[in-house]
């Protein structure tokens, strides 16, 4: 299968790599976080400002959009992008994760997932076919299988189960995709599943990439495991996937995360933390995020992070963000949201330098030392 992913560039002490990935709605630089963007929006962050701060690929959700609005009203209106108006890239989940997280009541079985909708009850079935011609008619640049995930803690045999039905999976929607695209240029990922036993990761790593699928995302990290534990098994699933290709993990979003999900040669990662805790006051910053709502904040007339070039921190004071925090505006939400954005845009851009001049591990360690040194002693 053709090639996506092109490295430009390999760090020599470490497993991080730049590079791009083609897709229908333009390259994508790498490493790369993407905005998440659930009911095909980013919550309080306009198409326009994505645009501004640099973004080139955001996700949506399949479980939410397939059940509201609906994928042929999606399809009716040009796929997500004559839906929403963003020229960039879509990157859909399958709706695997929400069946399992979101449903009151849900049934896996061999031909796929019978849920229950969140919103109103109604029953709703879901096949990796199925997963598959949603996607095609969002006409998502990047779409993912129908898997199962495991939560931590998950015995063995619960966890071998959900790796046989992954990979039954993947081939399933290999095959709906291949004949059914007539024209449609989407790229699908698969899936590694396994949990936390080594043995069911080597496995399940190699039956995804024997696929030859155009991209691979790590599954079922980030779900309850300290962050070591996280780390060991990222670090060792990455390592048994092709160079190749686009290595993804998905639901990660914060600094100490995507920097450890780089050192080991992860390109794509992304997560609603930003987004979410910027709604909630949280706003990150060089030297550590901040908690708006602290009255040290009421007088300070300094911009949230001196040295960030967003647009927020050259008009906006930290005073005045309190205030409309305080004050329950609107405009709060959209100001912290797409400075968190902009904040982890150029961490992003400062990733791909260092691994450029070959020094990452050097950039990691100065930038979490300064970034998790000073705390506030409180959260939101």
């Amino acid at each position: 299968m053709q090639n996506i992913f092109t490295k430009l560039s390999s760090d020599p002490g470490c497993n991080a790599r730049t590079g791009y990935i083609d897709l229908p709605h333009g390259r994508v630089q790498t490493p790369v976080f993407m905005p998440v963007g659930t009911n095909a929006t980013v919550k309080a962050v306009s198409k326009d400002s994505l645009e501004t701060i640099g973004f080139t690929i955001i996700l949506a959700n399949t479980y939410h959009l397939f059940l509201r609005p609906g994928h042929e009203l999606i399809r009716q209106a040009g796929g997500l992008h004559g839906f929403t108006g963003w020229k960039g890239n879509f990157l859909t989940d399958s709706g695997g994760f929400q069946v399992f997280s979101l449903a009151p009541f849900r049934k896996v079985h061999d031909n796929g997932v019978k849920f229950q909708s969140h919103i109103d009850g109604s029953k709703h079935e879901l096949s990796p076919e199925l997963a598959v011609d949603v996607q095609m008619a969002f006409g998502s640049d990047v779409f993912m299988q129908l898997d199962v995930c495991t939560e931590f803690g998950a015995t063995e045999k619960q966890s071998l189960k959900a790796l046989e039905l992954t990979t039954a999976w993947a081939k399933r929607s290999k095959d709906r995709w291949e004949n059914t695209r007539d024209g449609f240029d989407g790229k699908l990922f698969g899936i590694v599943q396994g949990n936390f036993y080594r043995d069911l990761r080597k496995r399940s790593a190699a039956e995804i990439s024997e696929l030859d699928l155009p991209g691979i995302a790590i599954g079922g990290l980030s779900v309850g495991e300290s962050f070591p534990v996280f780390e060991e098994y990222l670090a060792f699933t990455a390592s048994l996937l092709p160079t190749d290709k686009p290595r993804y993990v998905m639901g990660i979003g914060t600094p100490d995360y995507m920097l450890a999900a780089v050192e080991h040669g992860v390109d794509m990662f992304d997560c609603v933390y930003p987004t979410r805790t910027a709604r909630n006051g949280l706003l990150f910053t060089a030297d550590g995020p901040i908690a708006i709502k602290h009255a040290k904040h009421a007088s300070d007339f300094s911009a949230v992070d001196a040295e960030c070039p967003c647009a927020v921190c050259k008009q906006y004071t930290r005073a005045y963000l309190r205030h409309l925090y305080k004050c329950d505006e609107i405009l709060f939400s959209m100001l912290a949201s797409y400075h968190n954005l902009a904040f982890l845009h150029a961490l992003m851009h400062g990733i791909r330098n260092s691994i450029e001049a070959g020094r990452f591990l050097e950039y990691k360690r100065s930038f979490l030392s300064r970034y998790q040194g000073k705390k506030e002693g409180d959260t939101v």
